[in-house]
């Protein structure tokens, strides 16, 4: 249904599916972010915007380009889930205008003020959000509501973000609960679609060993996952919620064991998805040692944040382009750069955070990393984005 709607699509091709314009303008900004917040880091640059520094930072990352990938996936997702038609055109194109009107809400919220900044930057997540309730009960696919469950609480951290950076002039605890939200959704969709991925492509290539599928272990592990976040959101310093966050480690960490991952080092597509979701564990182990005050705090939000969010958004953005505009999925050598690079940034930014004497350098290289993946995505991947689906 979706390809014959595609078919008969007479607008431009970038908003011909949700996936196009939100991985293009969100890798864009990914790129353009971090060196742009490198040098107010430094001290050489000021932005007109009413949040401090880091709260700026924060939440263009979570808020911004989290937000616009998870809204092409949803969009890109949903119809296959549903098999109804997916979202294009001009619904589409109001969508992607609410997006961009956020960030440029948030970049002169001085001027603006913060209640304006938050009505105007707010309303694309509860856009989006309705319209994935729609199609999925629509589609009578009442399985998936839960992730228009996730979508509708970012959209409330978002809302409490610019509430509690006004009224503390910092955003701690709505900055936990998002990335806690993301970290979630990654559990959930990574548990889908890394097994089922990995699967298809041993059943192909290397009968033998296969992946276990999402069962009782997986929901015991999120389930437990879940009481942990809390727990950090909450109070990230005790340490109750490190020998939780510990263990929640300990558990994602076989979990990902499970998915066979290292017999798909032959299919970079698949690897990445694996090397990804290795950041999980790595997240909550690092996190649950700075609650003993062993590491720093940012360790494990690095790993989480640059490491799982940024690593998976890329895989997924990557298959899904290729896949859903009719090209081979293989990851070519530009593609597999892009990887290394996204990968690399994340470990040199986990160790910027326990290296104070090379600080500097080393968040200089993170953020390099980091722009050449997102950037690199935008230049590699552009090109098929604006144009018309192969076959």
């Amino acid at each position: 249904m979706s390809v014959a709607r595609l078919r008969s699509y007479q607008g431009p091709a970038i908003l011909s599916y949700g996936f196009r314009p939100f991985f293009l303008l969100g890798s864009i900004y990914a790129g353009a972010m971090i060196p742009l917040w490198l040098g107010i880091f430094a001290g050489g640059l000021e932005l007109p915007t009413a949040f401090a520094p880091r709260d700026w930072h924060i939440h263009e990352m979570l808020f911004g380009y989290v937000a616009a990938i998870v809204g092409g996936f949803l969009l890109t997702a949903i119809p296959n889930w549903t098999g109804r038609l997916p979202l294009q055109g001009t619904p589409l194109a109001v969508l992607v205008s609410a997006w961009l009107a956020g960030r440029i809400a948030v970049f002169l919220s001085a001027s603006l003020g913060w209640a304006v900044t938050c009505a105007i930057d707010g309303t694309f997540l509860v856009l989006l959000a309705g319209a994935a309730a729609r199609e999925i009960v629509a589609g009578r696919k009442w399985g998936n509501l839960p992730v228009v469950a996730l979508v509708t609480l970012l959209g409330a951290a978002n809302v409490g973000f610019h509430v509690e950076a006004h009224v503390d002039g910092l955003a701690d605890y709505s900055t936990r609960f998002a990335i806690a939200l993301v970290i979630t959704l990654i559990s959930l969709i990574g548990g889908r679609i890394v097994p089922s991925f990995t699967r298809n492509w041993l059943a192909r290539q290397q009968p033998g060993r296969m992946p276990s599928p999402f069962g009782r272990l997986d929901a015991i592990i999120i389930g437990s996952s879940v009481v942990s976040l809390a727990a950090w959101i909450a109070v990230p310093a005790s340490k109750f919620t490190g020998t939780m966050l510990l263990i929640a480690g300990l558990l994602h960490a076989i979990r990902l064991a499970r998915w066979a991952g290292d017999r798909t080092i032959a299919d970079r597509l698949v690897l990445v998805l694996h090397l990804a979701y290795a950041f999980v564990p790595l997240g909550y182990a690092l996190s649950g040692l700075a609650a003993f005050d062993i590491l720093p705090t940012s360790a494990g939000i690095h790993a989480w944040t640059v490491g799982a969010i940024g690593t998976m958004t890329l895989a997924v953005m990557t298959r899904a382009t290729l896949g859903h505009t009719g090209r081979t999925l293989q990851a070519s050598i530009a593609t597999q750069v892009l990887y290394a690079a996204v990968i690399a940034a994340a470990l040199t930014r986990i160790c910027a955070s326990v290296d104070a004497a090379h600080m500097q350098i080393l968040l200089t290289a993170a953020g390099v990393g980091w722009a050449i993946a997102f950037l690199g995505y935008a230049l590699v991947y552009g090109p098929i984005l604006c144009s018309s689906r192969k076959g």
